[in-house]
């Protein structure tokens, strides 16, 4: 479950627009990313840093059915 400090906004318009720096999915916006990816993260270790935190409250998001929250924050 979510604490608030990690649900504050400047934290989902992130979300909304980071891309993934490395990897099969690097450039794809973290919200667009497989869970099975991000599953995959959670049991293998989170990367450090910002990154770690956004991929882990993206999993979150899409466990608990709300990635639909972060498509309006996507920048065009």
């Amino acid at each position: 479950m979510f604490e608030s400090s990690e649900l504050e906004p400047e934290l989902l318009i992130k979300l909304a627009n980071f891309t993934m720096p490395f990897g099969k999915y690097a450039g794809t916006r973290l919200i667009y990313l497989p869970e099975e990816y991000l599953l995959w993260f959670r049991d293998k270790g989170w990367p450090a840093g910002e990154l770690g935190r956004l991929l882990a409250v993206c999993l979150e998001l899409k466990i608990e059915g709300l990635e639909g929250v972060i498509e309006p924050l996507i920048k065009k």
